[in-house]
């Protein structure tokens, strides 16, 4: 897949507007903080490792332009920065890791003077990008031999390059997996209501020659009562020490018919998407979003005026319906309170 969504050039950052695709690829161009959370909170960039990129390049610019001559004073402004970017997405908690990344680079680097901590932000900014899609190829790797030949793999909203710094986390599998020549097709949820599945999904796999059938949210137990579907992988947004896992609203309802049809129930996420700090998924805030959302698609309403909504944009996934969690670090299975810690203390 040759798309990235973040580019980094001549001191701005670039990143292609994902609430207009498939039909439109428009790349738009962020050269400060502010704009950046603006991106994030808007969704032009989406999917909890791409988040976790842009934030960090948002904090780059924000210590860049900060212009008092002591350490302390700057990092207390700088802790405002960060504040501003860490407030535009609750639930991805890769946003919060890069950001304590980018704190912990700058007091490590602090006797070395501000203009040098402000170099070294934006390097850190850059290996953040650099190494996200590299631990998605690890991850790719890890959990391609968990795919039959032949798979007929469902998966819902979209974690794929879009969503990451490239090759994807979900789809980083499904695509190491169509390599090793396993994958016959790749049904994709259209993932109401914002799209993801139709929007992005949908687009990337098709673009890679990989076959893809889009669906409506609710027909995947319909496709898994007549045994056309092999199992189900999805991208995960923060999961807790339990292992239980919030992901795109929808998830659970796959988890759930998936564990009816005896199904294997894979989640593909990043070390960095652990939250071991949480004991379970009830502690895991959940984003709610504008109303809009639901009652239009574009400028086309659906609904009528002054209808009560609810939007929660996640969902909780009770570890007990997951098969195994995919790591660029390997993958476990059974305990994860005891797995999913031992991955993380890894060095």
């Amino acid at each position: 897949m040759s798309i990235k969504p973040i580019e980094f050039k001549d001191g701005r950052l670039r990143m292609i507007d994902q609430r207009l695709l498939p039909t439109k690829e428009v790349w738009l161009e962020y050269t400060d903080y502010q704009e950046v959370a603006e991106a994030i909170k808007t969704m032009v960039v989406r999917g909890a490792p791409a988040i976790g990129v842009a934030a960090a390049f948002g904090a780059a610019f924000g210590a860049r332009d900060i212009e008092t001559v002591g350490f302390e004073d700057f990092l207390r402004e700088w802790e405002q920065v960060c504040a501003e970017l860490a407030a535009t997405r609750p639930t991805a908690v890769n946003l919060f890791w890069a950001l304590d990344r980018m704190k912990a680079c700058a007091v490590r680097h602090q006797e070395q003077g501000l203009a040098e901590v402000k170099r070294l932000l934006l390097a850190e900014a850059q290996e953040i990008g650099r190494e996200d899609e590299e631990i998605n190829r690890t991850m790719g790797a890890h959990g391609e031999p968990l795919i039959p030949t032949g798979a007929r793999i469902l998966t819902h909203c979209n974690a794929g390059a879009l969503a990451t710094g490239g090759y994807g986390t979900a789809l980083g599998v499904i695509r190491a997996a169509a390599a090793a020549g396993k994958v016959t097709r790749v049904y994709a949820d259209e993932t109401r209501p914002f799209l993801q599945g139709s929007r992005l999904t949908a687009w990337e796999l098709h673009k890679d020659g990989i076959p893809v059938t889009l669906i409506c949210d609710n027909m995947a137990g319909y496709l898994m009562s007549r045994g056309e579907i092999d199992c189900v992988i999805v991208g995960a947004d923060r999961i807790a020490a339990n292992g239980d896992t919030a992901n795109k609203i929808g998830t659970y309802t796959v988890a759930v018919l998936a564990r009816e049809h005896g199904l294997p129930f894979y989640v593909a996420a990043p070390i960095s998407t652990l939250d071991l700090s949480l004991a379970d998924g009830s502690l895991i805030p959940i984003e709610e979003r504008d109303r809009r959302e639901v009652t239009h698609v574009g400028d086309k309403q659906l609904a009528p005026d002054g209808i009560d909504v609810r939007n929660p944009a996640f969902d909780v996934t009770p570890a007990r319906l997951i098969t195994a969690i995919i790591t660029e670090r390997g993958v476990v299975k059974g305990d994860y309170l005891r797995g999913l810690r031992a991955l993380a203390q890894e060095k």
